[in-house]
């Protein structure tokens, strides 16, 4: 009978933990646009966003629980080149900031092994 329950119990736990919300990923692509998701209860202040370490688009704020959204084709390089979507091919993708006190942000999102590049949904 022990036994029993003690079974019953841990498939009850692993049900529950199992029905846990994931967080989405704060970094997401889709149809050529950028999606920043902001979970924390702090501002990111001095926002860079970095595609393939040459193309950048700057941020002064991404607001605590709040979503900044960019076009790919937004970002430029340091000789004025803009992203292009079509031809390019994302490699590697970061975000860096600071919180209010001080303390740096920083996400990278990379490719999934077996794949290339990062590419828009869709695009894969």
């Amino acid at each position: 009978m022990r036994r029993v329950l003690f079974i019953a119990l841990a498939m009850a736990i692993g049900a529950l933990a199992g029905c846990a919300d994931i967080p989405p990923d704060p970094l997401q692509l889709d149809r050529g646009t950028l999606t920043v998701d902001n979970h924390t209860s702090a501002d990111w202040n001095n926002v860079e966003i970095w595609i393939n370490r040459y193309y950048r688009v700057t941020v002064p704020t991404i607001a605590a629980r709040s979503r900044f959204q960019v076009p790919l084709n937004a970002f430029v390089s340091g000789y004025s080149q803009r992203f292009d979507i079509q031809r390019a091919v994302i490699k590697d993708l970061q975000l860096t900031a600071k919180q209010p006190d001080g303390t740096p942000v920083l996400l990278k999102k990379e490719p999934p092994p077996g794949l290339g590049a990062l590419a828009p949904k869709g695009k894969q």
